[in-house]
């Protein structure tokens, strides 16, 4: 893949649309009462109305475990990529920090490029902030049949070495020799801005249903906001949520305000699996699986008789079917869904 098609837009769009895009440019300062922002070239941008959209950044290493050693990479921008794509080579060996879905699709590109790879997991077990027990099992499976080493209830102790990283101390007390490490071990959402000027902030820049901060004249959306959601607060960290609540935030911009309903969905790639999930499985007290053909499967989580999410694993009609019920708000009986016999389009009825 070109680095071009990586990009959201071709730089010709911006131009083609009027919009000032100003690349390596960091916004240092919010003047709310003057209605201006000062940017690291020194210049002053004055606004009527302003979003943040600042993202988050990859939690870093605790310098306690790592020192300056270099070697040790992260995963969010191009240029994290960059900087270690030499390290990639066959027969080297990897420590893949984390065993979330960052940490684990960071080991399945390894793996398939023939590189030795260790995945450690502080908690008992992967996946265990996003997932079931379930859904770790298939993957730790996948992962072991493709050769990865994985390690659960096994946190970095330490990484040594001279000027590079070259092994790592695991809190099990075993010692592992590595070329490199990738560290997955979650998101901080950039907040510093808003917090500076006084905006109201939490685990993100906290806004209203429609998009708003604590000063009305500002909206936020992505990575960085926290929302009202099902009675409580939520962030997102993904795509969807990224995509539609900024539209949302337009909606709010233009003076046609409409209540943000986020819709969750997330997806995985690794090796030949396809991970889709509709809903958010937060508070979930059961889990039913429903069996695929070959290597595929799906579960569906509950509290109580509500469905809440299903994690789709190779079965993309699944997902799409499930994403639909969860957003009209059908539940189906878990033993209509345990049942292989049982049509899942039917379940839509309508």
């Amino acid at each position: 893949m070109t680095r071009d098609r990586l990009y959201f837009r071709p730089p010709a769009f911006y131009e083609q649309k009027s919009i000032n895009l100003r690349l390596a440019t960091r916004a240092e300062h919010i003047d709310r009462s003057s209605r201006e922002v000062s940017l690291s070239d020194g210049s002053v941008v004055p606004c009527d109305r302003l979003v943040l959209a600042t993202g988050a950044r990859a939690r870093r290493l605790a310098p306690a475990l790592c020192g300056e050693l270099s070697g040790i990479y992260y995963v969010r921008t191009l240029a994290d990529v960059d900087a270690m794509a030499a390290e990639y080579r066959p027969g080297r060996h990897v420590l893949i920090a984390g065993g979330g879905y960052i940490g684990l699709e960071a080991a399945a590109v390894a793996a398939k490029l023939r590189l030795r790879v260790t995945v450690v997991e502080a908690a008992p077990r992967i996946l265990q902030r996003v997932a079931a027990a379930e859904t770790s099992e298939f993957f730790r499976t996948l992962h072991r049949a493709h050769g990865v080493d994985v390690r659960e209830g096994a946190g970095l102790a330490a990484l040594m070495g001279g000027d590079k990283v070259n092994r790592a101390l695991l809190t099990d007390g075993s010692e592992i020799p590595v070329d490199f490490v990738v560290a997955g071990i979650g998101v901080e959402p950039n907040v510093d801005l808003a917090r500076a000027c006084g905006l109201e902030t939490g685990d993100g820049i906290v806004v209203d249903a429609y998009c708003r901060t604590s000063d009305h004249r500002i909206v936020a959306a992505g990575d960085c906001v926290s929302f009202p959601w099902r009675g409580g607060r939520i962030r997102l960290e993904c795509v969807g949520n990224a995509v539609e609540q900024a539209e949302a935030a337009a909606q709010t911009i233009i003076g046609k305000p409409k209540t943000y309903d986020a819709r969750p969905w997330f997806w995985s790639d690794q090796f030949d699996v396809r991970l889709q999930i509709a809903g958010s499985s937060s508070g979930h007290d059961h889990v039913v699986k429903r069996n695929g053909t070959g290597n595929s499967a799906s579960f569906w989580y509950y509290r109580g008789t509500q469905l809440l999410a299903v994690d789709a694993i190779n079965e993309s009609r699944v997902h799409m079917i499930a994403k639909r019920l969860i957003e009209a708000g059908k539940s189906p009986h878990r033993s209509l869904v345990e049942d292989p016999s049982t049509d899942l389009q039917a379940l839509l009825g309508g």
